[in-house]
């Protein structure tokens, strides 16, 4: 608002003051739209925040339901390299929005220089004024320059112009007041964007501590996990078993779907439901309300053995334990199997495409069953560790997609 009166007094100094004003006036009406961009996105940036903290807090539930079920796990691991994560985005949010402040306080900086120097010329030109005013004010003079007019409609021009030199004068010393008012507002806003800087420079420092905190956390545990490395094969063997039953079941799917494919020709259904599969790319919702993607798509370093790579078909999410599973688009349910390790799974048809749900401890679908999207289909499974985690996967016929390119952002 204040930038925006600031226009408008500059606007009403042009009438009188001329061209000096209009550079001025260029100046405060780019200040004032710069502003409306920084602001909005300054308020991207406490969105952003929010949303952060919000993760952060999700996060430390799941650290905190992992590392009571069972210390020094992968899993464990997994939600803190996330928290750690989280706690990097928040300072870097922090630090943007200083910079925004810093730029703020710049103009607000440079307004103030223009006000000041807007503010000698205009008492300048008042003392000119009252100066001249002061010598027309003799009664003398004032008739001099009246009666010495060569004709009557000059003498009311003169008249004219005397009133409006009076009103200009007073307009002038209104325009001062403004001026400087405006002058003080600036210095306010300054003070105060000022304030809001070292508040968030000491916040900064505060999570800067944080951070530090949960990477020295970080790499006692994995010091730990270090030693643990027998247990660690044989956890990895045993769910590679898993996988690889997992693997096979979906095999059998996908050669059942291509066979009754083969048999007949592709129904209008079919095309439509695979068509509006591929439209919905980047926009389907997550099958978890809440979690993160602990193991990503194709090829893996292990997260401690050195030398070891996962494969992986989709991505594991990590989320909280009794998270309900939902589907992520309407479709028929294919297959409910349970496979030891890593729980019950669900595969879902939609058209061409397949959707995998492993890793649930209860199941609320059966085969052949319709579901829609968001339906709930089971709550999810936590293994001996205490990590609830599910495995997530999208296939078109044979081939395994990277779920996070078709899911929004989460």
């Amino acid at each position: 608002m204040a930038r925006s009166s600031s226009s408008r007094l500059i606007f009403r100094r042009g009438m009188f003051a001329g061209k000096r004003s209009i550079p001025f006036l260029l100046l405060v009406i780019f200040f004032s739209y710069s502003a409306i961009g920084q602001k909005k996105s300054k308020n991207q940036l406490q969105r952003e925040k929010q949303q952060n903290i919000q993760k952060i807090n999700e996060v430390e539930k799941i650290l905190k339901q992992t590392s009571n079920q069972r210390k020094n796990s992968i899993g464990e691991l997994s939600a803190l390299n996330q928290r750690i994560k989280e706690q990097e985005n928040l300072i870097n949010g922090i630090k943007d929005e200083v910079r925004f402040l810093d730029s703020e306080i710049t103009e607000n900086n440079d307004i103030i220089s223009v006000l000041e120097d807007d503010l000698q010329k205009l008492r300048a030109e008042y003392a000119a004024m009252l100066y001249a005013a002061q010598k027309a004010n003799n009664s003398t003079t004032r008739l001099a320059f009246l009666f010495s007019a060569e004709s009557f409609d000059q003498l009311i021009m003169r008249l004219k112009y005397m009133e409006q030199y009076s009103e200009a004068r007073k307009l002038q010393a209104d325009q001062i007041i403004k001026v400087q008012e405006e002058l003080s507002g600036q210095v306010r806003v300054i003070q105060t964007k000022r304030d809001e800087k070292n508040m968030l420079l000491n916040e900064q420092v505060r999570e800067n501590n944080n951070l530090a905190s949960l990477k020295d956390k970080q790499a006692k545990l994995l010091k730990t996990l270090e030693k643990e490395e027998k247990k660690l094969k044989k956890d990895l063997n045993e769910t590679r078993k898993a996988v690889a039953k997992l693997d096979r079941l979906i095999d059998e799917i996908i050669k059942e779907e291509i066979a009754r494919a083969s048999m007949k020709a592709k129904s209008a259904d079919v095309i439509a439901l695979s068509s509006s599969f591929e439209g919905n790319k980047n926009k389907f919702p997550w099958p978890v309300s809440s979690g993160f993607v602990s193991v990503g798509f194709g090829r893996q370093n292990h997260p401690v053995l050195p030398g070891i790579i996962i494969q992986n078909n989709g991505v594991n999410i990590q989320t909280k334990e009794d998270e309900r599973v939902k589907t992520i688009f309407e479709g028929e349910v294919r297959k409910v199997a349970f496979i030891p390790t890593l729980g019950s799974t669900v595969i879902i048809n939609h058209g061409e495409y397949l959707t995998v749900y492993a890793g649930l401890k209860e199941v609320f679908v059966k085969a052949g069953q319709k579901v829609s999207t968001n339906q709930d289909i089971g709550k999810i499974f936590s293994n001996t560790d205490g990590v609830s985690e599910l495995r997530f996967q999208i296939f078109k016929n044979t081939t395994a997609l990277d779920p996070q390119v078709w899911l929004r952002n989460m």
